[in-house]
């Protein structure tokens, strides 16, 4: 079973992804911020990585970089309602930084579950 790690500050948006995508068939690791996200991501790497940009103790797009670099095939999700920016503004930069799809929050459970069925996909990016 493929597995992805969900990070967000946000702990009704955790629960709310891990019902939608272990719905979907797979199983999730949860983490509330990026320091947290990459000690478990180092532990026991997933096959897809879901982040939020703006949180605690280390953000979505230094969290995205730091991964990128240990895995640089890793395919993330990167995923923000904006902050002191634009949400397409952060998420311009996590595509720069090395996101290989973005989402702007608020998002559908079918906008989320068909991202994230396309790239676990075998045969996609």
């Amino acid at each position: 079973m493929s597995k992805i790690l969900i990070i967000d500050d946000e702990p009704y948006i955790l629960m709310m992804l891990k019902k939608m995508l272990e719905k979907a068939g797979y199983e999730t690791d949860l983490a509330s911020n990026g320091k947290e996200g990459m000690d478990l991501f180092k532990k026991d790497p997933s096959d897809l990585v879901i982040t939020d940009i703006i949180m605690p103790e280390k953000e979505g797009l230094e969290t995205i970089r730091e991964m990128k670099r240990i895995h640089p095939h890793l395919k993330i999700i990167a995923m923000s309602g904006g902050g002191k920016i634009s949400a397409e503004n952060y998420l311009e930069t996590a595509s720069i930084f090395g996101a290989t799809r973005i989402i702007e929050k608020p998002f559908t459970q079918n906008e989320m579950v068909s991202a994230v069925n396309e790239l676990m996909d075998p045969g996609s990016a």
